[in-house]
């Protein structure tokens, strides 16, 4: 199985080593998913979701992670809870574990230092199931508390979300989307992790919804010094809740920084147009929209060079041919553009 892999390391990869400082370390990370053809279902191609992503994520912090639909945000997160079997290539270091050498044992405790946040909570929670149960599944499932606490450790974890306790008994349909959403986090912390990977946590809720799960996220992340990766299309929300940014294309992380130096200075063309793209909330306020020409190319066959050159009004003849490599313009701020070769 190693040896598959390898066919699509890259030839310059570098392993890293473990850095206390951070909880999560990711170093050219690639998935790549089979495209099948024919009776014999033969591998004619491939969907390449995440190209060789390389991030760091300290301790407490929030990273958030940003980019047009179908560019391989979600996957990126998933890839990282090793939610497929395998990874394509790079690295995935967890408090200094490689998360796919791990075996169905070590990875089974290590499921409760790692959850998600699902993008749409009603069809992330078994409707069958009253939520009492749906938050406390996992908790009994890997022994966190004797039977005696069981039910006193539910009640404050629901607590801590907002959740009163009599509300244990009552079915997913009889709450609002954005008590739903709120049963989700119950159960992402009812195991008590370290890291969790919020996608989209509040894009199917109403503005003032958004406002509530927002701040019980931070005053969360606050009690428990919790860790975590941020997706999200809203790039408000993400400037509010993230420490650091990065902002994904096709699969590739083209920018990446802390939240003030990439709002205050965007580098990559691309994340200056998605920048142009945020509302002000002022009529009189002329915006200098930056409106990209052309569709996203397809991740089954991307461009030669730097993929985002075919939308590019800045692309140079390089773009073309050559992949950019990405390049640190400012302490901790890194682009992958040729516009900074020099």
């Amino acid at each position: 199985m190693a040896k598959a892999a390898n066919q699509f390391e890259d030839p310059n990869f570098t392993p890293i080593t473990y850095d206390p400082q951070y909880l999560l370390q990711v170093n050219g990370l690639k998935k790549y998913f089979p495209i099948k053809s024919g009776m014999i279902s033969r591998t004619v191609g491939y969907v390449k979701a995440v190209d060789g992503v390389t991030f760091n994520l300290k301790r407490g912090t929030t990273m958030g992670l940003v980019g047009e639909s179908g560019c391989g945000k979600t996957t990126t997160g998933r890839t990282i809870l090793r939610l497929y079997d395998t990874k394509t290539a790079g690295q995935v270091l967890f408090n200094g574990q490689e998360v796919y050498d791990l075996s169905p044992k070590e990875m089974r405790a290590m499921r409760t230092k790692m959850q998600i946040i699902f993008q749409d909570p009603f069809s992330s929670l078994q409707p069958r199931m009253p939520i009492g149960e749906i938050i406390g599944e996992a908790v009994r499932e890997h022994n966190l508390v004797s039977k005696e606490e069981f039910d006193d450790y539910i009640d404050q974890v629901m607590d801590n979300c907002g959740l009163q306790p009599f509300h244990k008994d009552r079915y997913p349909h009889e709450f609002s989307g954005g008590q739903r959403q709120r049963i989700c986090i119950a159960r992402a912390l009812a195991l008590n992790p370290d890291f969790v990977v919020c996608d989209e946590p509040v894009s199917a809720l109403d503005v003032s919804i958004q406002a509530q799960i927002i701040n019980l996220l931070n005053d969360i992340q606050e009690k428990y010094k919790l860790t975590y990766l941020f997706i999200s299309h809203d790039l408000s929300v993400v400037e509010h809740i993230s420490d650091q940014v990065g902002v994904m294309y096709l699969g590739n992380l083209v920018e990446y920084g802390a939240t003030e130096d990439i709002f205050r200075n965007p580098l990559h063309p691309y994340t200056k147009a998605l920048f142009s793209a945020i509302p002000v909330p002022d009529p009189t306020v002329k915006m200098n929209r930056i409106v990209l020409e052309g569709s996203i190319p397809s991740p089954a066959n991307p461009p030669k060079g730097c993929k985002f050159h075919t939308r590019c009004a800045n692309c140079m003849e390089c773009c073309k041919e050559v992949e950019p490599e990405q390049k640190e313009i400012e302490p901790g701020h890194f682009v992958v553009c040729h516009l900074y070769d020099n």
